[in-house]
């Protein structure tokens, strides 16, 4: 029978509980997963952006924590699927960032969902990573907002330097009615001149449109000597099938917005001859054997198509760069203090990923220069590199 009394050896023995959940706290603390917030278009008309986007993510996690996480500590991927709506886009951001209490955001599958979440992130004080292409997104410079991929100012530039260096002094714009088309037409406006080419028709297509046949026929006779189509989604498709049909007969480009075999099965024998700026990514096995990137890109288009199944897109290579620009920099703050984490972002140099050679300043929240893009040529029903 014990001698101490049982009011002594109840308190006794809270204390020592207490104790014990003192000294777990910490270790408790530690296995907190790190939480990664992601909004994508999975479904609706934006699918073929946010669908990759959510498989890499998904499938660099696992791969992330199977090899012991970051900082000892899981990832946890939250993500939500906006379907391309603004509205769906800024609910989920906001869910993020006040409920979910994620560490990053990494995701906006399209340039209207991107900016849907922009004040919310910038008001909340939380690293985002945009996944979309308009260069809105990162000029002006926000505090808190950084992007994956080359802007479509820059697509315009690699377009004109490859008409340029062709003799193509006069050039077509047909564009459809999305955010990023806009943004790539008003891009392309501007910076034309800067490459010694005019712009002698500007034509423009509706979302829902399925016949641009009448602007391609007033483009015919514009005495344009190319076609520049700012767009993505089913409307180049569309476009580059009707620019066979009415006999346009002049060199067609399109910009990154459709850099996936998906818009060549789409486009048919039409695509045959079209020119895009990308990312190397698509013509990995075609990269000298020095090229920096070739491994990289090499290496997640395996693990990609041995997983899914199906031909890697340069949009899941965005978030896969996304998210790695987060682990690292998370790496270098030696946690996940959000204004650490952001300043270790903007802090990278040198970071080799599937859209190039990423350096990033408190003036560029992108780090990517005009060599980061290659310029292809679909031949044959798929990619090459254009010399």
């Amino acid at each position: 029978m014990s001698l101490v009394p049982a009011s002594i050896r109840r308190l006794a023995t809270t204390a020592t509980v207490a104790a014990a959940s003192l000294l777990a706290a910490p270790l408790a603390l530690a296995q907190e997963p790190i939480r990664i917030g992601a909004f994508l278009s999975v479904t609706g008309p934006a699918s073929f952006l946010g669908d990759p986007e959510l498989k890499t993510l998904e499938m660099q996690v696992e791969a992330i924590n199977a090899a012991g996480g970051v900082l000892g500590r899981k990832l946890q991927l939250v993500s939500y699927d906006d379907a391309g709506d603004a509205e769906k886009a800024r609910t989920f951001a906001k869910r993020l960032i006040e409920q979910d209490k994620v560490d990053v955001l990494v995701g906006g599958s399209t340039t209207g969902t991107t900016m849907a979440a922009v004040p919310l992130a910038e008001a909340g004080g939380v690293p985002f990573i945009s996944l979309a292409g308009a260069v809105v997104i990162v000029e002006p410079v926000k505090k808190w907002v950084f992007k994956t991929p080359h802007t479509d100012r820059m697509a315009c530039d690699k377009i004109f330097v490859d008409m340029k260096a062709r003799g193509y002094a006069k050039a077509a714009l047909i564009s459809g009615a999305g955010g990023f088309d806009k943004s790539m037409r008003a891009e392309c406006l501007k910076v034309a001149g800067n490459h010694g080419v005019s712009i002698v028709a500007d034509e423009t297509y509706g979302a829902a449109d399925t016949d641009m046949t009448a602007q391609l026929t007033k483009i015919k006779g514009s005495g344009a000597q190319a076609v520049l189509n700012a767009g993505f989604g089913q409307g180049p498709a569309i476009v580059t099938r009707n620019h066979k049909q009415v006999g346009v007969g002049l060199p067609l480009y399109q910009s990154h917005g459709v850099a996936s075999k998906e818009y060549i099965k789409l486009s048919g024998d039409a695509a045959e001859g079209v020119r895009l700026p990308a990312a190397a990514l698509l013509v990995a096995d075609l990269l000298a054997a020095g090229d920096p990137q070739k491994p990289v890109v090499t290496n997640y288009r395996n693990a990609f198509e041995a997983r899914h199944k199906a031909e890697v897109s340069t949009f899941g290579g965005h978030a896969y760069d996304g998210l790695m620009l987060a682990v690292n920099a998370m790496k270098a703050a030696g946690g996940t203090d959000k204004a650490k984490v952001r300043d270790a972002i903007e802090a990278t140099k040198g970071y080799v990923g599937t859209g190039g050679v990423v350096n990033m300043s408190a003036g560029d929240h992108m780090g990517l220069d005009l060599t980061a893009f290659r310029m292809l040529e679909v031949k044959g029903g798929t990619w090459s590199l254009v010399k």
